[in-house]
């Protein structure tokens, strides 16, 4: 027997273990095709001609009249197309394809092809947006999305405040840069399209065939390869490539292997939101915020793509783990004439969190009072009701995990002995932070309705099948000791390969942190009854998602559970600037969380130091500008992520006695909350060394050396 929080080796069924993966771009199948895609070279234009030269045998270009079905990538709103028809909105749109076996012949050919535009003036950021009186890019209005909700009696708050504090804060673009660039093969064979790929979400690529092609479901198969990193980037984005290949192979009636290189790969895809948070938040005599109101803008990019799910988050997010009665929020994905901004690890989360924790400190030290102590004063607890009005019925501890995070990083005994030393300005940041897990509301019943898959052998081996993808996160490792330990068996004895639509039913992408408490629980339910039946020879047991009777839901007003559960957390960052180049060093980090039960230590410590790097690298070092439209960072030289080198190690720790009464064993999601935390944390810290308030991440030299030098009081803190 394996106990649940143990680490196994992965694949370790004959007990050799190659260190080797097939990914989508080894593999060569005979006859292939390769192909690469023209992309617009303005932010905003219509297309007036399109001149292709003279192919050679064997060579095909793929264009928007080869689209059978609809022109739309099914995302959630019907605007985006898979090949643009005569208009294109963003630098990098795809237009058209060439297809053929040799790669520098199909390279020629692309150089060859003359575009004429006829161009149109673009949108470049949300002022712009708000600025225009027409022409908006998506409709009659300058946004994709617009949400309000509320909570208490705001006016009442307001007429019996003290004080009103305003700050406003804005976080910029972040590239997801996973290893292996997005990669897809498809192959037509017997009527039936089968696209293999380095993916999130296989269900979503079903779907985008299904809206391309318009066949029946049974002709269409997908299937993932080992991928090389996600982070969000691959979860709809995919879905264009995908169609792509699939329109080439059935044209060529080849298999058609699309690989983007490194530039095209970011020039293309799907970036985090930049935002720009507005707070106003209103006190009593006593120094407590008794009233907020919170006003959101978020940059979706030219199409609205999942703009208003991430936007939710956003909004859901921007109070924090604070319990303020009072509430007025108001929230806009505008749209712009730049590459669409989609999922990234955190979904909203992150921009969020960077502003409420900054507002919140600053509000303490405005009233000369100590930040955590202020903030604790503010906690959610059990009993309260979060944000949009949602019962939180489950046990809180965030005043243990602050405890523990002091004790953890030595916070108190450090603040008095920082100075500048050594030439070194000095400073701590402390973040309090959660993160909702699973999709947003009723998502989970309405829109994913997760169902699950496990079967048991004659030989008694028993197999899991589940869409949920293994993007380096651990999921066939930890979905197997769920089952396992359910079972009663050797780890060994349960097999979990990647997911294949054609045998895998739908459990819902691999996103939201809810593969493990709610894939994972849908698997031990399905464990417990074959354990019942164990001595049946074969059985093929499914389960589907309930969503629990004592939460609502009201996705007109946003009212009510807005999450399943939250996960909790707490950062601290040591930071050392120098006052001259006005560089950052981190020289300390410590996180304590609350995720439940953790089914492995090892994945859960590498989701926390990967999460918690990303997450310093969003806040500290990560520029992403465009400029007219372009991006100006295109590669792994200009782009600048963080090494192995540029910080120190992550010292963690969990709180273990606080289950989940629905997740399996009492897991909470994990793998977006280190990253959530972070960013405040280090501009936390930049803020008290420098002695000046943070209001924009990244926090680059330039940006520090602007606050430095800033001739403003109210930029001090």
């Amino acid at each position: 027997m394996h106990d649940i929080s143990t680490p196994i080796k992965r694949f370790d069924f004959d007990d050799k273990v190659s260190g080797q993966a097939q990914y989508c771009a080894d593999i060569k199948m005979p006859g292939m095709l390769y192909a690469r895609t023209l992309r617009s070279e303005r932010p905003r234009a219509r297309i007036t001609a399109i001149s292709i030269p003279e192919l050679p045998p064997d060579y095909y270009i793929v264009d928007q009249h080869d689209i059978p079905n609809q022109n739309v990538v099914p995302i959630v709103y019907d605007d985006q197309p898979f090949l643009a028809r005569d208009v294109v909105n963003y630098i990098g749109e795809p237009i058209l394809l060439v297809v053929g076996p040799d790669k520098a012949t199909i390279l020629q050919i692309i150089d060859s092809i003359q575009v004429q535009y006829e161009d149109l003036d673009p949108v470049l950021d949300i002022a712009a947006a708000e600025s225009r009186a027409a022409d908006f890019i998506c409709g009659d209005k300058p946004w994709f999305v617009e949400y309000r909700y509320s909570k208490g009696d705001l006016a009442a708050a307001i007429a019996a405040s003290h004080q009103c504090i305003e700050e406003q804060f804005e976080t910029g673009c972040q590239e997801q840069l996973y290893l292996e660039t997005q990669a897809v093969l498809a192959v037509y064979a017997d009527e039936r399209i089968t696209v293999y790929g380095s993916i999130q979400c296989p269900y979503y690529i079903t779907d985008a065939l299904l809206n391309a092609l318009g066949w029946p479901e049974e002709r269409i198969r997908v299937v993932q390869l080992p991928t090389g990193g996600g982070f969000g980037g691959k979860e709809e984005f995919p879905s264009i490539p995908a169609v792509h290949a699939a329109l080439a192979a059935i044209k060529s009636g080849r298999p058609v292997q699309l690989v983007y290189d490194r530039q095209e790969d970011i020039i293309c895809s799907t970036k985090r939101h930049p935002a720009i948070i507005k707070y106003r938040s209103y006190l009593d005599q006593q120094g407590n915020v008794i009233g907020r109101q919170i006003e959101v803008k978020a940059d979706g990019g030219a199409y609205a793509g999942l703009s208003s799910v991430v936007l939710q988050r956003m909004i859901f997010s921007a109070n924090g783990v604070y319990n303020i009665n009072n509430l007025e929020v108001h929230g806009r994905a505008y749209a712009t004439n730049k590459v669409v901004s989609g999922a990234f690890r955190g979904f909203g989360g992150p921009q969020a969190f960077f502003a409420v924790e900054v507002h919140m400190e600053n509000i303490a030290r405005r009233l000369g009072q100590d930040p955590i102590e202020f903030k604790r004063r503010h906690f959610l607890h059990q009993g309260d009701t979060s944000s949009t009005g949602g019962l939180l019925r489950n046990d809180i501890i965030l005043e243990r995990i602050a405890a523990e995070v002091e004790d953890l990083s030595g916070y108190r005994s450090k603040l008095p002995a920082y100075s500048q030393a050594d030439g070194k300005l000095r400073g701590l940041g402390c973040s309090f932070f959660f993160h909702g897990c699973g999709f947003t509301g009723s998502g989970e019943q309405d829109i994913i309705k997760a169902q699950v898959r496990l079967r048991k052998y004659p030989d008694e081996r028993v197999e899991i099948f589940v869409s949920s993808t293994e993007i380096g996160q651990g999921v066939l490792t930890t979905l197997r000791k769920i089952v396992a330990q359910t079972l009663d068996i050797p780890v060994e004895q349960v097999t979990h390969n990647y997911p294949d639509t054609s045998s895998a039913p739908d459990s819902g992408p691999t996103v939201a942190s809810r593969t493990i408490m709610i894939v994972g629980r849908l698997l031990a339910d399905c464990a417990a009854e074959m354990k019942t039946r164990w001595q049946e020879p074969e059985l093929d047991l499914h389960r589907d998602f309930q969503y629990p009777a004592e939460l609502h839901w009201d996705k007109v007003k946003l009212d009510g559970n807005a999450y399943l559960d939250y996960s909790w957390g707490a950062q601290v960052v040591e930071a050392e600037v120098d006052p001259l180049t006005c560089s950052v060093e981190v020289t300390g980090i410590w996180a304590v969380y609350d995720i439940g039960t953790p089914i492995d230590r090892k994945i859960v410590q590498g989701q926390i130091e990967g999460g918690v790097v990303q997450g310093l690298g969003y806040g500290g070092m990560e520029v992403l500008e465009a400029i007219g439209g372009r991006l100006r960072q295109t590669n792994l030289t200009n782009y600048i992520i963080p090494t192995s080198m540029d910080f120190p190690t992550v010292h963690s720790r969990l709180i273990e006695d606080n289950p989940y009464p629905d997740g399996p064993f009492g897991a909470r999601g994990l793998g977006e909350l280190p990253l959530v935390g972070a960013a405040p944390a280090l501009a936390l810290a930049v803020q008290n060394a420098i002695g000046r308030k943070v209001k924009k991440i990244p926090l680059t030299p330039e940006y520090i050396m602007e606050l430095m030098h800033s001739g403003d009081d109210d930029d001090q803190i």
